[in-house]
């Protein structure tokens, strides 16, 4: 999610998409398998406040540099009804990009809505439906396009057992802008699987694979490769996701990092806090 990225109580082992409660003192292992669960669903019916780092390196990026990038991804569910929620996900980049002198550009990229419509209550698939935006608030002029860009974009997962298995994928078009810049007509997909242990460890691999259709042939795909690790924790009695990930292009653009490595720290508020 992408992504990319790229998000209880017991009803979640059930595979269902009922609001995540506040932990009620049962079986700690139990306890921490329901939250990281949810965790791991992109419109789970709980607020979350994610800070995702990543790290690209090698490949196109100038000199042993390194470009930084991170994505601020307020996630807030709102019930439209009793049957449907709408969940509104907002990511903020802020880049800092190296450059040939060994400078960098720093600032924040275009900022891109997502909003969801979804069942309240789900057995089996878990979907979720809805428009995405980009906005045109970039302030780092190596990124900046002018441009206003809207598409479709959809969730599926489900959690049979101890997994959560899904995708997130939406599709970007320019409508309105600057159109001295390149248009945006981009696809994004961010596949997951997640495996949870107890007490809260899980492994996962979800790739953010992009690509951008403006670009020249051969130029236009981003796919990595890889995985990592995630633990639920405690800090008092504020719930918090933190994972640690490393990537592979393994097909890219020439201009792009070869490695990423992506760390998450996310802030969960289950219902009844």
């Amino acid at each position: 999610m992408t992504g990319n990225l790229f998000i209880t109580s017991s009803l979640f082992a059930q595979e269902t998409k009922e609001a995540p409660k506040a932990p009620p003192g049962g079986s700690p292992q139990a306890e921490m398998m329901a939250l990281a669960k949810a965790s791991q669903n992109p419109v789970a019916n709980m607020t979350t406040i994610p800070f995702q780092f990543n790290w690209f390196s090698g490949g196109g990026i100038p000199g042993a540099q390194t470009l930084s990038q991170t994505l601020i991804q307020p996630v807030l569910p709102l019930p439209l009804n009793k049957d449907f929620n709408i969940v509104s996900r907002t990511i903020v980049p802020v880049v800092s990009i190296p450059i040939q002198n060994g400078g960098k550009q720093q600032g924040i990229g275009d900022i891109q809505e997502q909003v969801y419509f979804s069942p309240s209550a789900s057995k089996g698939l878990i979907w979720a439906f809805g428009p995405v935006f980009s906005l045109p608030a970039a302030t780092n002029s190596a990124i900046v396009t002018g441009q206003f860009a809207a598409g479709p974009s959809l969730v599926l997962l489900g959690m049979p057992g101890k997994f959560v298995i899904g995708g997130v994928a939406n599709q970007m078009w320019r409508f309105a802008g600057n159109n001295s810049t390149t248009a945006i007509n981009s696809f994004y997909v961010q596949p997951f699987i997640n495996y949870n242990f107890n007490l809260g460890w899980s492994i996962s691999t979800a790739p953010s694979i992009s690509a951008n259709w403006s670009a020249a042939s051969g130029q236009q795909w981003t796919v990595p490769i890889g995985m990592g690790v995630s633990k639920i924790t405690l800090v008092g009695k504020q719930p918090i996701s933190i994972s640690f990930q490393y990537y592979h292009n393994a097909v890219r653009p020439d201009n792009v990092g070869s490695d990423q490595v992506r760390m998450a720290v996310a802030f969960l508020f289950p219902k009844g806090m």
